[in-house]
C-alpha cells in the first residue's frame, strides 16, 4: 500500500486521450448539462461512455476517481471514507466512482493493477493519489494537498450542494489564514507572495506539513514558468555537468509528470560530480522529493539510490 501526495505532477502517469473525445452516452431524462456530474452532485458513478463529462468537470473542480469492484473488501472499507470527506468539503471536490469490472477501458487507462486505486483529475490531467485502504487521516491530508495543487493550476470552483444553506455561510472548513493567502497569491500568479505566506506559516509552526509541501510546489512553479523546454534540453545536453542546466530540465520533467526522469537526471549528476560539489544537487533532490511526497514509491527508490551514492 502506498500513499503518495499528489505534488505538482499533472501529466505522464496516465494517458486519457482516448477517452477525452469519446462521445458520451445518450443522457437520461433529467440528466445534468455537460460539465456537471452525471449523477448526484458530489458522489456519482461514471462509465467508459460518459467519462468525457468528468474530464470537462475537472477544469472547474478537482475530481477524485475511486476505482473499485464489488468483490473488493478494501474498496468497501475505503469508499465510505472518501464519500464522507468529499461531503465535508462541501463541493470543493467531487467523487467519481468507477466499477473496474464494468468499465475495462477506464481500468486500463488508469493502469489499475490493484484496487482500490484512487486518482484525481485537475484541469483534465491525472494526478496519482494512493492505492489501498488508506486511513481517514491520510486521505484527509492527501485531499488537502490536492486542493492546494488544484489552486496552483487555477481549478478553484465548487459544485453546488443540494440542500445546502444559501445564506452565504461557507460549507467547507476555512483554510488557515496564511494558507488562504498563499492560495490567493497563487491564483494571482504571484509566487513570491505565496512563498512568503508559506514561509511565515512554517515560522509559526515548523511542523506544518501542508505549508512545507506548498512551499516546495510554489518554488517549482516559479522556476519553470519562464523556461523553454527545447532550450533547456539543449543546454543540458551541451553541459552534462552544468548544474543549473540539469536543474532546469529536472524541474521541467517533474512539473510535466516525468518523475523518474527528473530524479534519474539529478542522481546521475550527483554521481558524476566530485564530493565537494554535490551539496546543491542533494538539496534540490530533497526539495523535489517533498513536491512528490515522501511515501511515493518513486521517491523511496530515488532516496535509496541517493543513500547508496552517499555511503
Amino acid at each position: 500500500m502506498s500513499t503518495p501526495a499528489p505534488g505538482a505532477v499533472l501529466r505522464g502517469a496516465v494517458d486519457l486521450s482516448s477517452l477525452r473525445n469519446r462521445p458520451t452516452a445518450p443522457p437520461d431524462a433529467g440528466a445534468p448539462a455537460a460539465g456537471q456530474p452525471p449523477a448526484s452532485r458530489l458522489v456519482f458513478d461514471v462509465t467508459d461512455a460518459d467519462f468525457g463529462q468528468v474530464l470537462e468537470l475537472s477544469r472547474t473542480v478537482p475530481v477524485v476517481v475511486d476505482l473499485w469492484a464489488e468483490w473488493c473488501g478494501p474498496c468497501k472499507q475505503l469508499s465510505p471514507i472518501l464519500e464522507k470527506l468529499v461531503d465535508e468539503l462541501g463541493g470543493r471536490l467531487v467523487l467519481a466512482k468507477v466499477d473496474v469490472d464494468a468499465n475495462p477501458q477506464l481500468a486500463q487507462s488508469f493502469r489499475a493493477q490493484s484496487i482500490p486505486l484512487v486518482v484525481a483529475l485537475v484541469a483534465g490531467q491525472p494526478v496519482q493519489l494512493f492505492t489501498g485502504a488508506v486511513p481517514e487521516a491520510q486521505v484527509r491530508e492527501v485531499f488537502t494537498q490536492l486542493l492546494q495543487l488544484a489552486a496552483q493550476h487555477g481549478v478553484t470552483g465548487t459544485v453546488p450542494v443540494e440542500g445546502a444553506e444559501t445564506d452565504g455561510e461557507a460549507s467547507a472548513p476555512a483554510l488557515p489564514p496564511l494558507h488562504q493567502a498563499a492560495f490567493d497569491a497563487i491564483e494571482a500568479g504571484d509566487y513570491d507572495a505565496a512563498a512568503r505566506a508559506y514561509e511565515q506559516a512554517l515560522s509559526e509552526n515548523p511542523r506544518d506539513e501542508d505549508a512545507k509541501a506548498g512551499l516546495a510546489q510554489v518554488h517549482l512553479l516559479s522556476r519553470v514558468q519562464h523556461l523553454d523546454l527545447a532550450a533547456a534540453r539543449a543546454a543540458a545536453a551541451a553541459g552534462p555537468r552544468d548544474v543549473d542546466a540539469q536543474f532546469a530540465v529536472a524541474d521541467l520533467d517533474l512539473a510535466g509528470g516525468h518523475v523518474d526522469d527528473a530524479f534519474g537526471r539529478l542522481l546521475d549528476l550527483f554521481a558524476a560530480l566530485p564530493s565537494e560539489e554535490r551539496a546543491p544537487v542533494r538539496e534540490r533532490l530533497l526539495e523535489l522529493f517533498g513536491v512528490v511526497g515522501d511515501a511515493d514509491p518513486r521517491v523511496i527508490r530515488a532516496r535509496g539510490r541517493l543513500a547508496s551514492l552517499l555511503f
